[in-house]
């Protein structure tokens, strides 16, 4: 077992996905093949709260608008533009989860958007 993998069997790491997405399923594979542990939540099942996704966001350095999915249906209903106030996209990010842009992986006080994949590993 690499390093690496030693070190991640002991932090908690946390994907949030949709399951049905193509690039969270080759993120899983990719965890899998390094047995990397880690909790899955699907966040159209368990879904954020402003505050959660707020830190989330936070720890990963990401602005809410940077992690738009800016082609789905939903972001025309939710009315956004890049001047849209912060909490506001938020707001839409949680009632629309569609919107947001995924995987992202939580390692303690960090956070990142997995695109690509191999993003995640700089973080364990």
């Amino acid at each position: 077992m690499s390093m690496n993998a030693q070190a991640s069997n002991k932090m908690n790491i946390t994907v949030y996905e949709k399951p049905t997405c193509t690039t969270c399923r080759k993120l899983n594979k990719l965890f899998e093949e390094k047995g990397i542990d880690r909790k899955r939540v699907n966040y159209f099942i368990e879904p954020f709260t402003e505050q959660k996704l707020s830190k989330l966001l936070k720890k990963a350095g990401l602005r809410p608008f940077d992690v738009l999915r800016r082609n789905e249906p939903e972001f025309k209903l939710a009315g956004l533009d890049k001047d849209s106030p912060d909490k506001e996209i938020i707001a839409a990010m949680v009632k629309y989860p569609s919107i947001i842009q995924r995987p992202i992986v939580e390692v303690g006080d960090r956070a990142v958007l997995a695109r690509p994949i191999e993003k995640a590993l700089e973080i364990l």
